[in-house]
Formats: C-alpha cells, structure tokens, sequence
C-alpha cells in the first residue's frame, strides 16, 4: 500500500533535503599542509623541546646519541609515520676531555675559556707551554715559513662578522676547518684560534677540524671571542718590548701560553640515522628526501643545531600526511653524526644513493625565519620553481638567485645530480650561539620556528603532489 504524508509534513521533509544540499555546496575543502600549520600545532616546538628536555648533548658516537635515536624512533611510530627505523652505521669517536689554556707571560698569568676542537690531540695532562706565533687570518699562516710557526703555539685572529645568509662561515671557518692541519704540517706544538663566532659572549665556540693522512694532530681549541680580543691586546704590547738587541733591530718579547686538553679517541663504534615516511599513492613516483641532523656537539643542548630542524622538517611532513596522501613518499633523515664529518649523510648516500630522488631539502641552520628560496632544479621544473616561489612570497621569502646547494646531509645526493630546494633562514644571529654551551631551548623564538614550518609545509605539499614530468 502506498504511503502518504500530511502536506505540512512533506514540505518539511524537501525543506530539510534543500537546506542540507545547499549546506554540503557550501562547506569548505578541507585544509591544506600550510592551513594546518598555521592553526597553532606546535609539532616543531614539541619535538624541539622533547629532544632537548629529555636527552639533551647528543655527541656523535655516544650512548646519549643512542639514546636520542631510540627517543626518535619512538616519537616518529607515535606521530603516524612509516616505515621508522634505524640505519646503523660504524665510527670513529672521539670524545672531550679537561680544557684549560693561560697566557703566561710576560704579563700576569691570565686564564682563558677555550673549546678543543674536534679530532684534536690531547698535549697530556701536564699541558704545554710555548710562544705564541701570531697570524690575522689563515692566509697569513698558510702563507707564513715553517720557521715562524715551528715549536709554537699557532694562534689565528679572524674575526667573523654577522650575515643574514651566513656566508661569512666558510671563509672564516677556514682556520678552524684547516688551520690546525696546516699548523701541524709547519711543525707547530699546538694551534688556538679566535672562535668561529659573532658573538661577545666568554664562550667558547667547538667544532670538527681534520688532519690529512699522515699529518700527526695536534692540541687544538678556539677561545672565545672577549679572550682572543686579550690575547691581541697582550701581542700588541708585547711586541713594543725589547727582549733582545740585535744589530738589525730589537727582538720583541714573547707572548707564552700554556695548554692544556686532553680529549680522547675511544676507536670505533656505533652511530646511525633515523628514517621515517609519509607513503605516497603512487609507488612509481620517486620520493622527496627532507633532512636534519640528529647528534649535537656537547657543550650545549643542541636546540638550533639541529634539534629545531628535526622539529621543522617532521612537522612540515606530518601537516602534508594530515592534509591528505600526497602523489609521492616523503622520506624523512634524522642523520646521526653529522657534526664531527657527515657520516651519516655518507652512509644514508652508500645506501641510497643509488635510488632516484625527486628533490632533497635539508634544514640546519637554527630557527630564526625563513627568508629565500633557492633552487636548483631541472629545466622541466621551472613552472614548478615559479609556482613555489609565488606561494612562499605571501609568507615573506623571497627568491633567490644563486643554486641550491643542500646543506651537509644531504650535500653528496645533490653532488650526484639530485635537484634541490634551500630555505634559507636568517642567519644573523646564528652564529652568536652555534656550537657554544649557550645552545640551549631558551634560543629558540616560537613564532620565527611557526613561519618556518608553514613555510616549508607550503612547499613540501607542492613537491610532494608533483607530477612526473616535472622532478624526476
């Protein structure tokens, strides 16, 4: 039997079917990576915060490196991810030990803050002392004749300006890269630099230095910047007093320090990095490879360096992930032991190195915001590039002009022909903290990390939904 309604009863029934089409013809799509990062998910301070709090120093090597990998792989299974795991590696260790230096004479013994430096040799518990051989730059040493340096105390007065791109890095950070090989070549008991630092700040500033094959290492450290600008100071007038007349003039009277560290190398032993995915839809597509570094050096607690990349790049990869399945996978590299020379970006290269990667981006360089884009991308990218660049503009970063280069981690991918994409952060103040007991959360400015995640989630959604004719 047919069945039949009121009149007023049916016309409440269309009214209800009208209202909720008009209702679903209005609702709103769903938020995008960028969208979501925007709405106050602090995933980044999360894990920065995390890292720091309840591991904290992570030196390459060490058990507290171990520990923050089981911390990572733990924190990545909980946030979703797949395909979390570790990727061991083996290392050569090396570890710090007790840190002093003085100057000694010919003015009233002084003691100054000093970080050995990384790979540098211990002079044994009892120090040494010697005469400073002063040079103003590492051109000057590197110029110099063995007979100035041998015997004595190198030490090298280079002092670093602040940029907003950091570049200053690699050319000072030559006397601290190199300065104490070419040292030890010379003959040099030991090697002081000025810090590799822009800051005015009594601390100390660490960092690797390597010594070629066959070079025998030597004691090696930096001091900080108030006591390299003592040390000048003491040269200076040192070199208007007369130790010694000659007939072609006076020899002035030297400038002695004393030195003591005694860092060790343990052998080798175990590192790794951490790797974790978003899936993509299509297995065919290649991945998009987004890095950070997981090790720290041990003064501090490594918060921007690279604790708050690690934070970056895994909230930009879970805003994609919650924004729906992209075309391609993400894969994310906490790297292990990058700090004391790249090996974990060397190992994930020997074992990856050989698949196809769409683009590789890396964040390792603080948290301070984003302010340009480079690239360095196929010629089948460039509406690409330009659709990425237009939507990062709004948020406050410009385009650049010179190619991506690709940070550390991921430097050997790019050397191999992987297109890549910097976000470049301001670096001004950079490296007032890098490498220094003052790397620690309280540098970390939550609304400049937010810019960087939403920044890096706008682009990270585009490369990930890229099609095949555009990245590899």
């Amino acid at each position: 039997m047919p069945l039949f309604l009121p009149l007023p009863r049916l016309a409440g029934i269309a009214a209800l079917i009208l209202s909720t089409t008009g209702a679903s013809a209005s609702i709103p799509p769903p938020p995008g990576a960028a969208e979501l990062a925007q709405r106050g998910d602090d995933i980044a301070w999360t894990i920065t915060e995390g890292l720091t709090t309840e591991v904290g120093p992570r030196m390459a090597g060490t058990e507290a490196e171990a520990a923050a990998r089981r911390w990572a792989v733990a924190r990545l299974q909980s946030m979703g991810f797949a395909n979390v795991r570790e990727e061991p590696f083996d290392m050569p260790v090396w570890v710090r030990g007790e840190e002093a230096a003085w100057l000694t004479s010919p003015f009233q013994p002084q003691k100054l803050a000093i970080a050995a430096l990384g790979n540098s040799a211990s002079t044994g518990t009892k120090g040494i002392e010697g005469d400073i051989a002063y040079f103003n730059s590492f051109d000057a040493l590197a110029a110099a004749p063995d007979h100035r340096v041998k015997g004595r105390i190198v030490f090298i007065d280079h002092k670093m300006q602040p940029t907003q791109d950091g570049s200053g890095y690699g050319y000072y950070g030559r006397g601290r890269f190199t300065g104490p090989n070419v040292a030890a070549k010379k003959g040099a008991a030991g090697i002081v630099i000025r810090s590799i630092g822009t800051d005015a700040h009594r601390n100390p500033h660490t960092g690797v230095t390597n010594f070629e094959a066959g070079v025998k290492p030597i004691p090696a450290g930096a001091i900080s910047n108030p006591d390299a600008d003592q040390l000048v100071r003491q040269w200076k007038r040192a070199q208007q007093m007369r130790a010694k007349e000659t007939p072609l003039g006076y020899i002035a009277e030297p400038l002695r320090m004393k030195l003591v560290l005694t860092p060790q190398d343990t052998g080798i032993r175990k590192s790794g990095n951490v790797i974790a995915e978003v899936p993509g839809s299509d297995p065919a597509a290649s991945p998009i490879i987004v890095a950070c570094h997981l090790d720290s050096w041990d003064l501090g607690t490594g918060a921007i360096d690279d604790a708050a990349g690690c934070g970056i790049v895994t909230a930009a990869a879970k805003h994609v992930m919650s924004a729906g399945q992209p075309r391609r996978t993400i894969r994310i590299l906490w790297a292990g032991a990058e700090e004391v020379g790249v090996f974990g970006g060397e190992a994930y290269f020997e074992k990856h190195g050989t698949e196809k990667h769409a683009v590789a981006l890396e964040s390792d360089f603080g948290a301070d915001r984003v302010w340009r884009i480079d690239f360095k991308l196929p010629d089948s990218a460039k509406a690409l590039a330009d659709q990425l660049a237009a939507a990062v503009m709004p948020l406050g970063v410009v385009r650049g002009k010179q190619p991506a280069n690709g940070g550390a981690d991921i430097g050997a991918l790019v050397q191999a022909g992987v297109p890549a994409i910097d976000l470049v952060q301001d670096g001004t103040r950079y490296f007032d903290i890098h490498h220094t007991p003052d790397d620690t959360l309280d540098k970390i400015d939550p609304a400049q990390l937010r810019q960087n995640v939403v920044v890096w989630s706008a682009v990270l959604a585009i490369l990930a939904n890229s099609g095949a004719a555009e990245l590899p």
